[in-house]
C-alpha cells in the first residue's frame, strides 16, 4: 500500500483481472441478448467473484471523488460528473448502483478515463476508499434509513469518521448544516465546508461525540462543553445564486426541483472545483442534469401526465413532499416493504402526511393498507388501490404526481415503460 492517497501510476492489468473483465463483458452481452437488462450488475458481480481485488486495479491511476450520504447520492453524483466533464472523460454510474459490483461495472466501462465520480453506499465508503484512494470525498447528509437492514445511524457516522481518518490526503467536501456529517469530517486535515441545508434534524438531537443535546440557534448549532460546532461554510447558496471562496458568485439554475437539490448542486460544484474545474463552468454543467435514473421523469399514461418522485426514508419523504404540486389532478403514494425498502415500515409515522389534508390521495403499493392507516390518522382524504397503475388510472385526467419508495418506484417505472411502448 502507498504511504499516501495519491493516484497510483497505471500499469497493465494482471491476467486474473483481464479474465474477470472478459467474463463480465460476456455476462453483459448475454443479459442484453436475452432481454434481461444492461447486465452491468451481473457483470460486476461475476468479475468480483473471479478477482476480489479488481476494484483497486480499476481505480489505479484515476483521480476519484466519492459521493455518499443517506439522500441525494445519485443526483449529486450526476451533477459532479457533469461538472467534471470539462476536465476529461469521467467514469461514473448512470443507474445509481452504489455497491462494489456497480462501481466495478462503471469503472470497467470507462477504463481510459482519468477521472471518476463514484456514488458509494455509506457503509461501503471505508473499503472503497481503501481500494481507489480518492482525491475527494463528498458527505451529503446522514439520517435513519432501513434500520432493520442497515443499523443505527451513529454507528454509520463512526465508521465514516474512521474511514476518512485513514485517508488524510483526501479533501472532504462536507455539509456543515448536518450535525452527523460535520462530526464525521470534523477532524479531517482538509475539509471544504458547504452550507447545503439540513431540513431534517430529528436524527441529530444529541451530539454524536458527547451525547449531550445539540443546541440550535437559527442556522448555527453547537454541542455544549466540547469543541464541536457548526463550521463556517466555504460554499453556500440562495434562491438564485451559488457562492464560494474568493468572492465567487454565479447564477445557479437547475433542471431538478427542490431546495435539497440546490444544496446537492452546491456540493457537486465544490467537489468539481476541488478537483480542478472552473467554478462558473461547473455551475453551468451541474444545472443541465435533469431526470436521474427515473427521478423527476414524466410519463404519458393514457389521459394522465405522470411525474415520478422517489423517497426512501423520513428525511427524503419530507423533502419530496415539498416538491409535490398541490394543484395536480391526482396524487398517488406507493409504498412497498421489500428488503431493499426496509421491511419495517414504522417510519411511516415519522412522515408528516398531515400536509395532504386538503388533497385527495390514492394509497398504493404492497403496503397500501399500512399507508392507508397512517393517512387516516393524518386526516388525509384517501382511497386505497394496491396496484399503482390502477391507482393512477383512478385519478381524474391530467397531471398526476406519484411519490414512491424504492421498489415501488422501480416496479412502477417498468410498468409505465411497458405501457408507453404498448407492451402487455
Amino acid at each position: 500500500m502507498l504511504d499516501d492517497d495519491r493516484p497510483r501510476p497505471s500499469t497493465r492489468l494482471r491476467p486474473r483481472a483481464r479474465l474477470a473483465l472478459r467474463a463480465a463483458a460476456a455476462a453483459r452481452w448475454a443479459s442484453q441478448k436475452t432481454g434481461r437488462g444492461k447486465g452491468s450488475m451481473i457483470g460486476g458481480l461475476i468479475a468480483l467473484k473471479l478477482d476480489p481485488a479488481l476494484l483497486g486495479e480499476l481505480g489505479r491511476g484515476k483521480r476519484t471523488v466519492i459521493i455518499t450520504g443517506t439522500n441525494g447520492k445519485s443526483t449529486t453524483t450526476r451533477m459532479t460528473a457533469a461538472a467534471l466533464a470539462s476536465l476529461g472523460e469521467v467514469a461514473s454510474q448512470a443507474d445509481g448502483a452504489n455497491m462494489d459490483a456497480g462501481i466495478v461495472a462503471a469503472l470497467s466501462l470507462h477504463r481510459d478515463a482519468k477521472l471518476a465520480a463514484l456514488e458509494v453506499d455509506e457503509l461501503h465508503v471505508p473499503h472503497v476508499s481503501d481500494a481507489v484512494h480518492p482525491t475527494a470525498i463528498v458527505l451529503l447528509n446522514l439520517s435513519r434509513d432501513q434500520l432493520d437492514r442497515v443499523g443505527e445511524i451513529n454507528m454509520i457516522e463512526r465508521r465514516l469518521r474512521e474511514g476518512i481518518a485513514a485517508h488524510p490526503q483526501a479533501t472532504v467536501i462536507a455539509n456543515c448544516d448536518d450535525v452527523l456529517v460535520s462530526s464525521a469530517a470534523y477532524d479531517a486535515p482538509k475539509v471544504v465546508w458547504v452550507a447545503a441545508g439540513a431540513g431534517w434534524a430529528n436524527d441529530s438531537v444529541s451530539c454524536p461525540r458527547s451525547g449531550e443535546p445539540i443546541v440550535r440557534e437559527g442556522d448555527h448549532w453547537y454541542s455544549p462543553g466540547i469543541d464541536f460546532k457548526r463550521p463556517q461554510p466555504d460554499w453556500w447558496f440562495d434562491e438564485t445564486h451559488v457562492y464560494g471562496p474568493d468572492g465567487f458568485s454565479h447564477p445557479m439554475k437547475l433542471a431538478v426541483p427542490g431546495t435539497a437539490n440546490r444544496g446537492n448542486a452546491t456540493q457537486a460544484i465544490a467537489a468539481a472545483v476541488t478537483m480542478g474545474a472552473d467554478p462558473a463552468e461547473a455551475t453551468a454543467a451541474a444545472g443541465t442534469v435533469g431526470e436521474v435514473a427515473g427521478r423527476y421523469g414524466i410519463h404519458q399514461i393514457g389521459p394522465h401526465r405522470v411525474r415520478m418522485l422517489l423517497a426512501k426514508n423520513p428525511a427524503g419523504w419530507q423533502e419530496a413532499m415539498s416538491m409535490i404540486d398541490q394543484d395536480a389532478e391526482g396524487l398517488v403514494i406507493a409504498v412497498n416493504g421489500q428488503v431493499p425498502d426496509g421491511e419495517d415500515l414504522s417510519w411511516l409515522w415519522d412522515v408528516r402526511f398531515e400536509a395532504f389534508e386538503n388533497i385527495q390521495v390514492v394509497a398504493a403499493g404492497e403496503r397500501a393498507t399500512d399507508l392507508g392507516v397512517r393517512l387516516l390518522y393524518a386526516g388525509a382524504e384517501h382511497t386505497t388501490i394496491a396496484d399503482p397503475m390502477a391507482a393512477i388510472a383512478s385519478c381524474p385526467p391530467g397531471r398526476v404526481e406519484v411519490l414512491a419508495n424504492y421498489t415501488a418506484f422501480r416496479d412502477l417505472g417498468t410498468a409505465m415503460d411497458r405501457s408507453e411502448k404498448g407492451i402487455r
